[in-house]
């Protein structure tokens, strides 16, 4: 009995080994565009989930010359899929192309994704069908748009500010139209030159260029010296009556500069500001001290208070913020807050910062009702907040009563989108998988979700399964929040360290969500994300002499270097936790370069690391260990016990023995909402 039970699993297996390697061919095949190759591979695979996938690459290489009612029958699948919206952008994309403005306005609503092309095309239709009487629409009419009414002109601006990398082909004729008509003003672009030249795009910036008058355009080869050597460049200026353009790439240059050097930028700055007028001076301040505040620089407030009125962007808001937070100037703090934007105002960093502010100043039940609103929360900033109340920063980890029986887990796993996820999964197409479950879940109310998340963690979808737990309202169920994979294989490396299980595990969950197959761009590999010249370097110390790249991708060999690795950087910098969390995911160098010259709160100093990956990281992982801690039974720590205080730079030297490990990049490797 136990022999034929065997053999029918082993047949199964090859059989969804069999089907799976015809649906990658059949994906390849639609890839290089072999339609022969691709109808061959579908007509076998008839009975799999994956059968809708094989119809949209099909329709969609015949989409330019597919008659309406073909398509439509693809769009009206019974089951609600991401394709289906896919699909719909493609042929609106044909559509719009076409100039079928008809049909291009009965499907654009029902579009759920949009982007900037879509809508200029779908701004353009609605120009055209009411511009032009119903018996005489057809599709050949190249009809320049009117803009008869204000909210199409306003429309028309907002699509031109939106765009970014490239226009859009679909927006080109709209914005020319709007450009000739006084629609899009000069000023307007000169704000997007402005912008691409701020975020150093200097493709795009030097695409807008040729929508400004000739003699008063910004050459290429002068964007092109400024970004390239902007020190080189400023000291060749020649501002004396300088134009506009002029002006612009100089302010570009300086900006560039202050990115590696702001106190070199304001020296030069000094030696040609009378060139300048008021606002381009504030401008200039604006990103002096942002770029100071991002470097840490002392002088960062001095700048931004030099800003004055100048409008400031939400990152310069923030990080003028951080300036104040460094320098413990909380009248400042509260001040920065308070100028950015409502919205931003209302995000869980600066709900917090603002709390700790008032407090500061004494304006205590405003500080304590911020801090009650953001207790509810079950993130870095919820478990500070209540802290400050007195409790504990895992105390609001009650889990739902709620466990869903066999019944209503298969009724689930039945689903088409549930089968389509597990199959593209198994082949480690994780983007497909994530898009389809994610498209799957988003409608579900809290005991759908648990119940997908236990069906995501049954099925090693770990990531999944955190995912989908953590957007609970008001159910929740932290064993599916926090899960705790090969918690087994990894006992013998956390004792060999001596570290503390819940870190490990809460950064675990932060690199690679326990995805053993999980690889970052940059080559960092398996559920430690270990970089692979770090692999070498510890397998070496380790005396693994049979060692080779491969091997990092094995879960045993990946725990055992990855938890050496951690004992190193921990040790490097003192047994600090929050100082080796940010040493993982930045370098070792990094982490102590971050450090104030005098000791400063652990919570400071994580809000003012300078890369936004390696802030959110830390926040996480540190955040993470808490509730470990928690589910493990382990002693409870607090989180501000956790982050601590951070010596300072010229108070307590760290011992330096791992200088050659600071080679982990910046970069975080797992999505949390």
């Amino acid at each position: 009995m136990k022999l034929f039970a065997f053999t029918l699993f082993l047949v199964s297996t090859l059989a969804l080994a069999d089907q799976d390697a015809d649906y990658l061919a059949a994906r390849e095949a639609f890839r290089v565009g072999n339609a022969a190759k691709l109808d061959k591979i579908a007509a076998q695979l008839e009975q799999s989930p994956l059968k809708p996938y094989l119809a949209y690459y099909q329709l969609r290489m015949r989409l330019e010359s597919a008659d309406d009612s073909t398509v439509l029958a693809f769009l009206s699948h019974a089951d609600d899929m991401p394709l289906i919206d896919r699909m719909r952008a493609e042929w609106l994309r044909v559509l719009g192309k076409n100039r079928r403005w008809i049909t291009y306005t009965e499907q654009y609503p029902l579009l759920i994704n949009k982007d900037t092309g879509l809508a200029c095309y779908a701004l353009q239709a609605r120009q055209y069908l009411q511009d032009v009487p119903l018996s005489q629409h057809n599709n050949d009419a190249v009809l320049e748009p009117p803009f008869t009414s204000l909210q199409e002109q306003q429309e028309t601006r907002h699509l031109w500010m939106a765009w970014k990398d490239e226009q859009p082909e679909a927006c080109a004729s709209l914005f020319d139209a709007a450009l000739a008509k006084g629609i899009i003003s000069e000023a307007d672009v000169w704000q997007r030159l402005r912008l691409a030249l701020e975020s150093g795009d200097i493709a795009l910036a030097k695409q807008l260029t040729k929508k400004l008058p000739a003699e008063r355009a910004p050459i290429s080869t002068s964007i092109n010296s400024a970004a390239a050597n902007p020190e080189r460049y400023l000291s060749k200026a020649k501002l004396s009556a300088a134009s506009e353009a002029q002006r612009s790439v100089t302010l570009f240059a300086l900006q560039r500069l202050a990115k590696k050097q702001p106190q070199l930028a304001y020296t030069r700055w000094e030696k040609i500001s009378e060139h300048f007028n008021a606002d381009e001076r504030r401008y200039f301040f604006g990103w002096l001290g942002y770029e100071a505040a991002r470097k840490q620089d002392a002088r960062a407030l001095e700048w931004y208070k030099a800003a004055g009125d100048a409008p400031l962007s939400e990152a310069q808001l923030a990080w003028r913020a951080r300036a104040a937070l460094r320098a413990q100037n909380w009248h400042e703090v509260w001040a920065a807050i308070a100028s950015m934007p409502v919205p931003q105002q209302g995000e869980g960093v600066w709900r917090y910062w603002n709390a700790r502010a008032l407090r500061e100043l004494g304006r205590l039940p405003e500080a304590e009702a911020l801090f009650v609103e953001l207790s509810a929360d079950h993130n870095y900033y919820g478990q500070l907040a209540a802290e400050e109340l007195g409790a504990s920063s895992a105390s609001g980890m009650i889990s739902a009563n709620y466990q869903a029986d066999d019944t209503t887990i298969s009724n689930m796993l039945a689903l088409p989108a549930v089968q389509r996820t597990l199959t593209l999964y198994r082949m480690d197409l994780r983007t497909d998988a994530a898009l389809e479950w994610e498209w799957a879940t988003r409608k579900f109310d809290d005991k759908q979700l648990l119940v997908a998340a236990e069906i995501a963690l049954r099925h090693q979808m770990y990531d999944h399964a955190i995912n989908t737990a953590n957007r609970t309202v008001q159910l929740h169920d932290f064993n599916l929040r926090y899960p705790a994979p090969y918690r087994q294989e990894m006992q013998d490396y956390v004792r060999t360290n001596d570290l503390e299980e819940a870190w490990v595990f809460g950064l675990m969950r932060q690199e690679s969500r326990f995805v053993a197959q999980a690889k970052s761009t940059v080559g960092a590999a398996g559920v430690m994300q270990i970089m692979p010249a770090t692999a070498r370097w510890v397998a070496k110390k380790l005396g693994m002499k049979n060692y080779r790249k491969a091997l990092i991708h094995q879960l045993d060999t990946n725990l055992k270097l990855g938890t050496y690795y951690m004992k190193n950087v921990l040790s490097a910098l003192d047994n600090n936790l929050l100082l080796a969390s940010a040493a993982y995911n930045a370098g070792p160098s990094r982490a102590r370069q971050w450090r104030a010259e005098n000791a400063l709160e652990g919570a400071i100093y994580v809000e003012t690391i300078p890369f936004d990956e390696t802030r959110q990281y830390v926040k996480k992982v540190m955040s993470n260990a808490v509730y470990y801690a928690k589910l493990f039974g382990q002693p409870p720590r607090s989180l501000k016990e956790r982050l601590g205080i951070i010596a300072g730079s010229q108070n307590k030297p760290v011992n330096i023995v791992v200088s050659q490990l600071a080679i982990h990049p910046a970069l975080v490797h797992a999505i949390e909402p």
